[in-house]
């Protein structure tokens, strides 16, 4: 059976709502250099300064990729892991920076 273009077509975008939780588990762990600065500048945009990013627990791979991105963003005042109640170390809870 042959392959056609149609097989390998992107899939269609996904709407994310902006409030305060990005769960990446529906994700492409390659789409997160894109996503997450995109969504934590919505998050700024909207007033919200406080952002839950559900990474999940599995191996770790995926947080260290989410903390080293946040690591290089301007807008990120400071991060950590989330605590009981807020996803444990499956999540990374982010406080953004004031807007100026």
């Amino acid at each position: 059976m042959e392959s056609t273009e149609e097989d390998y077509a992107e899939p269609e975008p996904v709407e994310v709502p902006i409030d305060g939780t990005l769960d990446l588990h529906t994700f492409h762990p390659r789409e997160i250099k894109h996503l997450v600065p995109g969504y934590l500048e919505a998050c700024r945009a909207r007033g919200i300064l406080q952002v839950r990013i559900v990474h999940g627990k599995g191996t770790g791979q995926l947080r260290r990729s989410v903390h080293a991105l946040l690591d290089r963003l301007p807008e990120v005042a400071s991060y950590r892991s989330g605590g009981m109640g807020e996803g444990s170390w499956g999540a990374t809870l982010v406080f953004l920076q004031v807007e100026q």
